[in-house]
């Protein structure tokens, strides 16, 4: 029976739910979950399946294991403990980096230092000698300490998984590609119904809903930091390439993607080219306003401007009015909206059908949902003055 090992991914605040699901889907077995993290065990071909088929997944990391430290010896004592030379060599670098969050043990620098003379001493014992090169495979070890638990990883993803490989520019405030994927899930893209966003920038979310439709792997356009590990045997990554490859399919779905700016539809066609799903996407500059449905049936996923893309606050306010009073004319379109404004719902003038909170990083965003056409209500729709009023209290 093949060895399993246990590995940690990690996501978005919010998205652990999706990332299970997709840990489930790829045929293994979930063991524990926490805000931002899904830990699973399977065969070690996982790593390499895991990598390239997590949609949703920041990154996926090898558990070494995990114990209570509360003082500095119990920590290197529990590190020295566990089997390093299962994966590093002698010639191997393996620098230490990590966090920790309400426990005894905080000093971060203290941490790394502690944490690398244990796996030092663990394989100077187990390769007989006392000094290590560190000119050979990079392997990474991470910390992570919640409540006095200690977790010691490897990463084997390198660069973060939202940095899909597709995206050769980008606008001023680009999302992740692991959010803008998130997106398109709870909107469930669909081959009858047009997917449009109008405020396209470089493209992200039709390219991500693209992909989820055409069953491109997320991983297809890059490699991975454990690719160059010694003791992960080459035909893992190639059968993960090769299933991915198996895996896509041809679908009717149809995408636009829209935007103000000329410049910024060029360059979401050429990311959708890199992507190799140009061919569902029709790009054209267009003002987010004019949108009409032409009699079809549509769901507008979006992240317009806020404070941080626009002049001013107001300018952005002024925006999201006016999407309220255009879009309300969309007949039986459906409309996602993601931003940092929690008073969206008051700008846009109404009432959303859900709200979800998403991080896009460490930025807290809110996903407006409205899912069918209301009349909209006096009580929920704030004027400037009122709503001015409301942020002096």
């Amino acid at each position: 029976m093949e060895e399993r090992i246990e590995l940690v991914a990690t996501c978005l605040f919010g998205l652990e739910k999706f990332l299970g699901e997709e840990i489930d889907a790829l045929g293994y077995q979930r063991v524990e979950t926490i805000d931002g993290r899904v830990t699973f065990s399977g065969p070690v071909s996982a790593i390499a399946r895991a990598n390239m088929f997590l949609r949703f997944a920041e990154k996926v990391y090898i558990k070494m294991g995990d114990f209570t430290a509360t003082g500095f010896e119990e920590l290197f004592q529990g590190v020295k403990a566990l089997e390093w030379e299962k994966w590093i060599g002698p010639d191997d670098a393996f620098p230490v980096k990590g966090h920790s969050i309400r426990s005894q043990l905080r000093s971060i620098p203290d941490l790394q230092s502690i944490v690398k003379k244990a796996v030092v001493d663990r394989l100077s014992a187990e390769y007989g000698i006392s000094w290590f090169s560190e000119e050979g495979s990079l392997l990474q070890i991470e910390f992570f300490l919640l409540n006095d638990r200690a977790q010691l990883l490897i990463d084997t993803s390198g660069a973060p998984l939202y940095k899909r490989g597709y995206r050769k520019e980008t606008g001023e405030a680009p999302i992740r590609e692991t959010l803008a994927a998130a997106l398109c899930r709870i909107a469930r893209p669909r081959e009858e119904v047009l997917f449009w966003d109008p405020f396209c920038g470089s493209g992200t979310i039709p390219i991500e809903a693209a992909m989820m439709m055409k069953n491109v792997a997320p991983g297809s356009f890059r490699t991975f930091a454990g690719e160059n590990f010694l003791d992960l045997p080459e035909t893992i990554w190639k059968q993960a390439r090769e299933e991915a490859c198996d895996l896509r399919k041809d679908t009717k779905f149809e995408a636009f993607a829209s935007d103000l700016d000329p410049a910024m539809v060029e360059i979401a066609k050429i990311n959708a080219e890199s992507a190799g799903v140009s061919d569902l996407i029709r790009f054209f500059p267009k003002n987010a306003l004019g949108i009409e449905t032409h009699g079809r049936r549509g769901t507008i996923v979006c992240n317009p401007p806020y404070g941080e893309r626009m002049d001013t606050h107001d300018k952005v306010f002024d925006l999201y009015s006016a999407m309220g009073a255009h879009w309300k004319k969309l007949d039986r379109w459906q409309i996602y909206v993601i931003t940092s404004d929690e008073n969206f719902q008051n700008h846009y003038g109404r009432r959303a059908d859900n709200v979800r909170k998403l991080y896009n990083g460490m930025l807290k965003c809110f996903y407006y949902q409205f899912f069918k056409p209301k009349e909209i209500h006096s009580e929920h729709a704030f004027s400037r003055k009122s709503f001015q009023k409301e942020r002096k209290k």
